[in-house]
């Protein structure tokens, strides 16, 4: 079966206006209709940064409990958990995974871990 829907953790998540923090989400694999919707957005077209938040808000499903995710609402997104969203939606589209492989640096095994950004923990 193939898996088309990533679970993710935000670093640090995007504060709702009912103050409320969203961090767990969903993110599901882009289809070329999404691109070719970007193509067509006059916002996109002025700004290659909004494409990228018009291209986000089409593939996360879920943000804490918000279903309905829109370009404007990630404007307010810590540049931290941009970072983290880019990083995820290139994982996921490009190697079909949110995990990579990991050494343990003390017995040298190998082992998949979750996606995480350089310097977090």
């Amino acid at each position: 079966m193939m898996v088309t829907e990533f679970d993710f953790i935000l670093p640090r998540g995007l504060l709702g206006v009912d103050g409320e923090i969203h961090r767990e989400g969903t993110m599901r694999l882009t289809t070329a209709r999404d691109e070719i919707l970007i193509s067509k957005d006059a916002r996109a077209q002025e700004s290659e940064a909004y494409g990228e938040l018009i291209l986000l808000s089409q593939v996360i499903t879920r943000l804490g409990y918000l279903t309905e995710v829109v370009p404007d609402l990630l404007e307010n997104l810590f540049t931290l958990d941009l970072s983290y969203l880019r990083e995820f939606y290139n994982r996921i589209n490009q190697q079909g995974s949110a995990k990579i492989p990991v050494d343990c640096p003390v017995c040298k095994s190998q082992f998949m871990a979750e996606l995480a950004l350089a310097g977090e923990l």
